[in-house]
């Protein structure tokens, strides 16, 4: 088959090009051939255009790179990005001494989110703590968490007076480079409020500043003295709010409809979407409509 492939597209040594190297590529089968002759065969002819040899270094990824960028012209993205991969994959094949494959390293999966019987037990342990301080503290860790997905520094800035009733729900009002107004998930509200109200000014979690390290440290190892429970981690009750409210905006089922398993796609989707109102968000994230108190 790759003897027999001469398009009438490319000049006969633009062909032969392309013959030789899927040659020494070894591809194995037709299908795979095919798909690098064409691939080969669109370079070829690009480099004739531009007064290019055509021999390996027409492989180079410099070459590629400017091939992909200006000799694409009428090709769609998708064929585009796979005549890229297919002549990428053609100049480590037919590479003397090939580059050693990158390492593969271990992807950051999301982390697991609570049960909600595990939240009670939070919950019951920061209601047991010795001084009101630190059962409203170590509860407004909990809420926040997973009531309002905050994580990491968002956690010491919070003060009381960012707990606010409004939209007809309750919101924490976020800052820095991701201001935002978050609705907190119907059953940690009224835990938060009684905790913004006690902190008032101050901060929800305690401390002089937020730049003070490991602020949540004291707070969270308080609630793993429960052998039954697992270890408190911000990034489980964050994935514990993620997972509410996938469920909530029936994020999964829509997902298994459109086929759609990466996320990237769905930042591409909601770019084109207009920006939600706080009463929109509200009703949606914690299912209440115009009940601050109804989850």
């Amino acid at each position: 088959m790759i003897a027999g492939w001469s398009p009438r597209s490319l000049s006969p040594a633009a062909a032969q090009f392309a013959r030789v190297v899927v040659t020494r590529a070894e591809s194995g089968t037709r299908a795979r051939c095919k798909a690098l002759l064409f691939a080969a065969g669109k370079l070829a002819g690009f480099g004739e255009q531009v007064g290019l040899e055509l021999d390996a270094g027409l492989l180079h990824a410099s070459v590629i790179e400017r091939f992909v960028l200006t000799g694409t012209d009428g090709v769609s993205p998708a064929t585009c990005r796979t005549l890229r991969t297919n002549l990428r994959a053609l100049a480590r094949a037919v590479e003397q001494y090939p580059q050693p494959a990158p390492v593969a390293l271990v992807r950051e999966r999301a982390k697991q989110p609570y049960s909600p019987t595990e939240i009670d037990g939070y919950l019951r342990l920061a209601a047991a703590q010795s001084t009101r301080s630190r059962r409203l503290r170590s509860s407004a860790l909990v809420c926040l968490g997973a009531g309002a997905g905050l994580i990491g520094t968002e956690l010491r800035h919070i003060t009381g007076e960012d707990v606010v009733e409004r939209s007809g729900g309750l919101l924490v009002q976020v800052g820095g480079t991701r201001a935002r107004a978050v609705p907190v998930l119907g059953r940690f509200q009224q835990p938060l409020i009684a905790a913004a109200r006690f902190a008032g000014e101050r901060y929800l979690l305690g401390g002089s500043a937020p730049q003070r390290h490991n602020l949540t440290d004291t707070l969270t190892a308080a609630l793993c003295t429960d052998a039954g429970l697992p270890r408190l981690q911000a990034g489980r009750l964050r994935s514990t709010w993620l997972v509410a409210c996938a469920q909530q905006i029936g994020l999964g089922a829509f997902m298994h409809a459109a086929g759609i398993t990466c996320s990237q796609r769905l930042g591409d989707l909601t770019a084109q979407l207009p920006a939600p109102s706080e009463t929109e968000l509200v009703a949606l994230l914690t299912g209440t409509r115009g009940d601050a108190g109804t989850p």
